[in-house]
């Protein structure tokens, strides 16, 4: 656990850049930790973990929780219930179910798209060409604010390969009229700032190593 390498960080970064502390693996203690030196926003990829942290965590109200981990259709109204953001919504069907369920449990969750922008058959998320191509009709999507797109650069790319690809996420947000990238993890943060990022998903930076 580093609260100053958290400050670090965030002393570091421009204004309008938001950490993510990705508290996935990390406990309920270790959360609240950061919260009192003024983080708010926390990642989790599992929906059980984090809704028994989000029960525990339940009187700190300024809290706000971000899903990022691959959806599962039978979870997304838990998801949508449970979590202010939604970071990883990486198809068009999906996208769909989170508008339909928003509508009828009056939620309006802040979206963003995940979008893949090289071969990874480990990574989900839309193709850029078919995201275009889709992007009236989602538009048209109720109960659902869009915000940015999100991606995931393969492991063991150089600085170089790193910045070429977010900078491409980035050009397509902007096509889009999107503000935000969710873009850099604690090994690329510094080429995502470079290319335009917004929200940056640091766990091990913050929390340490996961035990």
């Amino acid at each position: 656990m580093n609260p100053a390498n958290y400050l670090k960080i965030k002393n570091k970064i421009p204004s309008n850049v938001n950490i993510l502390a990705v508290s996935k693996g990390f406990k309920s203690q270790e959360i609240i930790t950061i919260q009192n030196i003024g983080q708010n926003d926390f990642g989790e990829s599992k929906f059980q973990e984090a809704f028994e942290k989000q029960l525990i965590l339940k009187d700190l109200k300024q809290i706000n929780w971000h899903f990022i981990g691959r959806i599962q259709t039978n979870k997304i109204r838990k998801i949508v219930q449970n979590f202010k953001y939604i970071h990883s919504v990486d198809s068009f069907e999906k996208l769909q179910k989170i508008s339909n369920i928003s509508c009828e449990e009056e939620k309006n969750p802040f979206i963003m798209l995940q979008v893949k922008l090289t071969n990874d058959p480990s990574k989900g998320g839309f193709n850029p060409e078919l995201l275009i191509a889709k992007w009236e009709e989602i538009k048209e999507l109720k109960n659902i604010i869009l915000t940015g797109l999100m991606t995931i650069n393969p492991k063991g790319l150089s600085s170089e390969e790193n910045l070429g690809l977010f900078k491409k996420c980035r050009i397509l947000a902007d096509s889009l009229q999107l503000p935000d990238c969710s873009m850099g993890m604690s090994g690329d943060w510094e080429e995502a700032i470079d290319a335009g990022s917004t929200w940056l998903r640091l766990g091990s930076l913050i929390f340490g190593g996961r035990s």
